[in-house]
C-alpha cells in the first residue's frame, strides 16, 4: 500500500505534528516494508566499458512528507523546492548511512560485482513525491562486449520496498547492448512469507539474511 497525499498537506505539516501521522495514514509503521520506493537503474558506459550505475528512487507520499519535514523544508506554490532549500536536501541526503547496501545489486554472470559509494547525488520533487539520483561506480570496469549482467533492485532487509517502474536507459557509448526489466513474479511460499513479514514492527528485523533480494524486480543486460 502507498500513502497518498496532496501537494498542501506536505507543504503545511512539520515536525511536531508527525507523531500523529501514524493515525492519519492508518498507521504505516507497523509491518514490513515500511518505505516504498520506485524508480530504477540506468547503464553507464565509456568506451565500450560500463563504468557506473546511474540509480532513481522515487519515494512514496508519506516518506517524502517525513523526510521534507525533518529538514523543516516547505514546498514552494509550484509544488517543488526553492534552491536553496533544494540544495539543502541534496546535502543531507548526500550522507549515507554506514551501513548502506545500494538498492542496486549487479552481478555479471552471477558473480557479485562491488560498487563504489554513492556520489553525484540530485533531488527534486515529481508529482508531489521527492526523487533522488546517484551514481554507483564500479570497483573495476567491465568491457561491454559479451557482456551478460543483471541488476537486482532490493534493500537486504525488505525495510524499503523497491520496483523498478523506469525504463532502464544506456548512457554513453555502450555498444550493441539491450536491457530488459524482470519484474517479480510472487510465488505462493513468497506470498506467505511476505504475511509473516508484515506482522514485524517497526524495530523487528526479519531473522533470514538478505530477505529483500526475494521479492527483488531485476534489469538484465545483454551487450554483444
Amino acid at each position: 500500500m502507498k500513502y497518498r497525499l496532496k501537494r498542501h498537506a506536505l507543504k503545511a505539516i512539520r515536525g511536531p505534528l508527525l507523531c500523529g501521522l501514524a493515525t492519519l495514514f492508518g498507521n504505516p509503521a507497523t509491518g514490513h516494508p515500511h518505505v516504498f520506493v520506485d524508480g530504477g537503474v540506468d547503464f553507464v558506459f565509456e568506451n565500450d566499458t560500463l563504468v557506473a550505475l546511474r540509480v532513481t528512487w522515487l519515494y512514496d507520499d508519506f516518506e517524502t512528507l517525513y523526510i521534507l519535514s525533518s529538514y523543516n523544508l516547505s514546498l514552494n506554490a509550484q509544488g517543488g523546492l526553492d534552491e536553496n532549500d533544494r540544495m539543502t536536501l541534496v546535502r543531507h541526503r548526500s550522507d549515507w548511512h554506514s551501513d548502506f547496501d545500494g538498492s542496486a545489486h549487479l552481478s555479471v554472470e552471477t558473480q557479485p560485482i562491488a560498487l563504489k559509494r554513492p556520489t553525484d547525488l540530485d533531488a527534486e520533487m515529481l508529482d508531489g513525491r521527492l526523487r533522488v539520483t546517484f551514481t554507483r561506480e564500479l570497483e573495476e570496469t567491465v568491457r561491454a562486449t559479451g557482456l551478460v549482467a543483471d541488476v537486482a533492485f532490493y534493500e537486504s532487509t525488505f525495510f524499503y520496498a523497491f520496483a523498478v517502474t523506469d525504463l532502464p536507459e544506456l548512457k554513453g557509448s555502450g555498444g550493441k547492448c539491450n536491457a530488459e526489466v524482470v519484474k517479480y513474479d510472487p510465488s505462493e511460499q513468497d506470498e506467505k512469507l511476505q504475511a509473516t513479514l508484515a506482522r514485524l514492527g517497526r524495530e523487528e528485523t526479519p531473522s533470514m539474511a538478505n530477505v529483500g533480494s526475494l521479492f527483488a524486480d531485476r534489469i538484465a543486460l545483454k551487450c554483444v
